[in-house]
């Protein structure tokens, strides 16, 4: 989990979902399914961004220094997570908030996809 592969993540997943799953699915387990998605993500990448103990093996095998540091940098990027401040913080909590968004714009695509093929 990082903010680089969070939301494409996500979006996939909901795409996947409502491309796959029946017809006969209630609403209601649709909407279940979703939530436990976006906490399992939350909880994973929210302890990656604390830098929880139990998150070090995930970041160990990313090669990254810390949690914040695979959150923020993905691998990808060099910004300096040691010095995130209150605005980097605010920043990863408003990222954190649009994980639902991504997971409904996936599964919204999927059933366009889904029904428009039909």
């Amino acid at each position: 989990m990082s903010f680089l592969a969070d939301p494409p993540l996500l979006y996939a997943n909901g795409q996947a979902y409502a491309r796959l799953a029946p017809d006969e699915v209630p609403d209601g387990a649709t909407r279940a399914l979703g939530l436990g998605t976006v906490a399992l993500f939350w909880v994973v990448s929210v302890a990656l961004y604390l830098e929880q103990g139990w998150t070090r093996p995930l970041w160990k095998a990313c090669r990254a220094e810390s949690g914040r540091d695979w959150m923020l940098n993905s691998g990808v990027f060099r910004f300096d997570w040691r010095r995130a401040g209150p605005r980097t913080h605010v920043l990863a909590a408003l990222i954190f908030a649009t994980y639902p968004l991504w997971l409904v714009l996936g599964y919204r695509q999927g059933r366009r996809r889904r029904l428009g093929a039909a």
